[in-house]
């Protein structure tokens, strides 16, 4: 079984298998963000979850 960043990167890769990119995962109003605000900043990705 897979967990955290694992299970999340396995799940994004088998949308990509499925055709899917992670935007049409997203709820409606919520606006990707952009990688510039984390590019070599230190801080982890965050993701906001139901």
């Amino acid at each position: 079984m897979y967990e955290r960043g694992l299970a999340r990167l396995i799940h994004h890769e088998i949308d990509h298998l499925d055709g899917l990119l992670y935007t049409a995962r997203m709820r409606t109003g919520i606006d990707p963000i952009p990688v510039e605000e984390y590019r070599q900043s230190g801080r982890a990705w965050v993701y906001e979850g139901p």
